[in-house]
């Protein structure tokens, strides 16, 4: 049994067929999403092929500097997807600069956190398992933290008479836009809650699995996918919360009134 097995360019690109399947059905169904798949399949590989050229240069490497700035690179465009996928953002700098700034907080904490203490990498900064790391928990907590933003202010406007009716009867801000708040971050923890609760039996993380067809032994490869799903939560919740209350405070102001203007006109 052979630890590595090599992929050729043909072996990975017939895979792209069931992409072409997925387009060709949303023709079909008149969906509409043809297009927006494409490309991001194309962003995709475009954007796996730079990271694995920058990948073999932090690995000859090992330097913390150019660790640190692969690690804001990514944690940047994670905070732009984020706001790319709201319907109503925040105006303004808001928009990118809230998002950007409780994913970039949340995941690097616990991805420091998992390199000092649980993993004991020596360096701590070695981007072996930096990198990866902080990918993995950056691409969850982005997903919570978009879909919390998103339930926010899309709840807002959709009850924005309920909200101003209690304001007016006296409610301070927290109590007015405790309901939606709730439902934000509900929305923003739920696919973690799933995630967590369908590993193992339902689904085998593309980590995992990956370690197991490496040769690693699959009570190991258990171990460190449990330890991942912990961290993915943690700056999840981190993350979703701060941008939760920090766009409810956005939206509000200190005499408690509803400032939907500072909304940005709704996306088509």
């Amino acid at each position: 049994m052979t630890d590595y097995i090599e992929l050729s360019y043909f072996d990975v690109g017939i895979a792209a067929v069931f992409v072409l399947i997925n387009a060709a059905l949303s023709l079909a169904l008149n969906l509409n999403i043809h297009r927006r798949m494409l490309v991001a399949a194309v962003r995709m590989v475009v954007q796996l092929a730079i990271m694995g050229l920058v990948l073999v240069a932090l690995f000859k490497t090992v330097s913390p500097y150019l660790t640190a700035l692969a690690m804001l690179g990514m944690a940047l465009f994670a905070g732009r997807e984020i706001a790319a996928r709201q319907v109503r953002p925040l105006a303004g700098w808001w928009s990118y600069g809230l998002g950007t700034a409780c994913i970039t907080t949340a995941s690097m904490l616990v991805t420091v956190f998992a390199l000092t203490v649980s993993l004991k990498a020596h360096p701590w900064y070695d981007p072996r398992y930096a990198v990866p790391l902080l990918g993995m928990i950056l691409g969850n907590g982005m997903t919570g933290i978009a879909l919390g933003i998103h339930t926010l202010t899309t709840g807002l406007a959709d009850r924005r008479s309920a909200v101003e009716a209690q304001l007016m009867l006296g409610a301070d801000r927290r109590t007015a836009l405790s309901p939606v708040v709730r439902q934000a971050l509900s929305s923003a923890l739920m696919p973690i809650v799933n995630s967590m609760s369908a590993t193992g039996i339902v689904s085998l993380p593309g980590m995992m699995t990956g370690q197991i067809l490496g040769g690693v032994p699959p009570e190991g490869a258990v171990k460190y996918q449990i330890l991942i799903m912990f961290l993915i939560a943690g700056a999840t919740g981190m993350g979703a919360v701060a941008a939760v209350v920090g766009s409810a405070y956005r939206l509000t102001d200190g005499r408690h009134r509803l400032r939907l203007d500072r909304l940005a006109p709704a996306r088509k």
